[in-house]
């Protein structure tokens, strides 16, 4: 389990290809990798990937076709990724509980300033509209959020953050 608060910054070095997937090479110097082992769990930009392999700076992780299709940022090198270590039973939570395992893909439709916040208006699939209500979470890219607003649409809803 993750809490939705991204940690640290990483950056997509090596992408392999691999039956079925993909490895990644993602450096996470700033993330801190000295209490990392292999087999723990890093949530890249929100997706719960298992380290493979590790160095002082980076860890490998494989990541599925079927992982690939429902995310946005792990096929592109040199790419940032949000990173995120699992949660210790022991840990405050701070944000909310997020498994990491993603259900989508939503289309941002409007990231604009309101007074000193954002808003953020995201369209999700029809397939997720009855799991998103008012008051609730979602998590975006990692980033846990709660939902402001929900509009129904033909294409799924429309969620407001800010």
């Amino acid at each position: 389990m993750f809490s939705g608060i991204v940690a640290a910054l990483g950056k997509i070095q090596r992408i392999e290809p691999l039956t079925g997937g993909v490895r990644l090479n993602i450096e996470a110097a700033r993330l801190g990798m000295e209490d990392v082992a292999i087999g723990d769990s890093i949530a890249v930009n929100g997706v719960c990937l298992t380290v493979v392999s590790k160095s002082a700076t980076a860890f490998d992780a494989d990541v599925s076709k079927e992982s690939l299709n429902c995310t946005v940022g792990l096929n592109a090198q040199d790419g940032e990724v949000n990173l995120e270590k699992a949660m210790r039973l022991s840990d405050r939570i701070g944000g909310h509980l997020v498994s990491g395992h993603v259900d989508g893909v939503g289309e941002v439709v409007q990231f604009e300033p309101v007074g000193e916040s954002m808003l953020l208006r995201i369209r999700a699939p029809q397939a997720l509209a009855r799991y998103i209500a008012r008051k609730g979470s979602v998590a975006i890219q990692g980033v846990s959020l709660t939902v402001n607003q929900v509009h129904d649409t033909a294409e799924g809803c429309d969620i407001s953050i800010n």
